[in-house]
């Protein structure tokens, strides 16, 4: 596929992905957007959870085990700070550790947060580009049956377990998108933008949700093609699933196709997923049937050209 490609991504699914894009596609022609919905500071340091998946990810040093953090991780600093009655219910491995205290550095020498992911992603050794949403503060908080949480109370400290009712961003109808993100919507060579298959609700909405972002979609000129991160009637990872049940939406690839609506162009289902194909179509939203799971990094790059591809034949 000709021209640039800008994913949007966030957690797992997402940063898989992003891997595979960035394994078939030239340094230069991909822009990773990365959502900072679920940024906060925990014991003085900035966390940010998901440019951190992505990053790992891309750098090959991802944790395969939790699904988070570092590969090879020890945890002697969450011990200390135990028994010392400190609160481990936000667990940062000793090396996951290293990355908050240098963007925090970074940080606080005046730096933007988009600065401070150049600078570790290029100490990563990552040649594709790697950008938050926005530089200004995004918050998500979670609308539940107990009351508005902060998202990684929610995620985190609660493990989900509130009903969910309604999401919030924080802080978004003031966003602008960042330098990077600008650049890659701007970019008079952009063949396409890719929703990695994220947690729509979470992960992707706050990124899409930036008025900038959203009015480059509705306006667009380039075919935004979405991945489905339900498959089999189940979320790959995360609490996609639940969250769908719980705001009344339809636990499956055409649910998925509904939520984003006249947003995307195309969505890309698992093959089990097929028989939803005709009722996708019927909303107006092309569709390819690909092998969706990404348990390897073959198979990462597997369904990134089938994505390029399904997009190439969109434009």
């Amino acid at each position: 596929m000709a021209g640039t490609i800008l994913a949007l991504a966030g957690g797992v699914g997402g940063a898989k992905l992003a891997r595979g894009l960035a394994d078939v596609l030239e340094p230069g022609r991909l822009t990773v957007a990365v959502n900072t919905g679920d940024d906060f500071e925990h014991m003085g340091l900035p966390i940010s959870p998901d440019l951190d998946t992505v990053m790992y990810t891309l750098a090959g040093r991802a944790n395969k085990e939790t699904g988070w953090g570092v590969a090879d991780e020890t945890w002697s600093f969450m011990e200390a700070i135990g028994d010392l009655g400190g609160e481990t219910w936000f667990r940062l491995g000793d090396r996951d550790l290293a990355t908050h205290v240098m963007r925090r550095r970074i940080l606080d020498a005046g730096k933007t947060l988009s600065e401070a992911t150049d600078a570790l992603a290029g100490a990563l050794g990552i040649r594709h580009r790697i950008v938050p949403m926005s530089d200004r503060p995004v918050r998500t908080v979670v609308e539940t049956d107990e009351g508005p949480l902060p998202f990684q109370d929610y995620f985190v400290r609660r493990r989900c377990e509130p009903r969910v009712a309604a999401f919030r961003f924080e802080g978004i109808e003031a966003a602008a998108p960042s330098p990077g993100l600008s650049a890659a919507l701007s970019d008079p060579d952009l063949g396409a933008v890719v929703i990695c298959p994220s947690n729509p609700y979470v992960s992707v909405a706050p990124i899409v949700g930036i008025p900038t972002v959203a009015e480059f979609i509705d306006a667009r000129d380039v075919p935004v093609v979405a991945v489905s991160p339900i498959v089999g009637g189940r979320a790959v990872k995360g609490p996609a699933a639940k969250m769908m049940a719980e705001l009344g939406a339809e636990i499956s690839a055409l649910g998925i196709a509904q939520h984003y609506g006249t947003r995307i162009d195309g969505l890309a289902i698992d093959e089990v997923d097929a028989g939803f194909a005709p009722d996708i179509e019927a909303l107006g939203v092309a569709v390819r049937v690909a092998p969706t799971v990404m348990r390897s990094e073959e198979d990462s790059r597997t369904l990134a050209r089938e994505t390029l591809a399904f997009a190439d034949g969109l434009r």
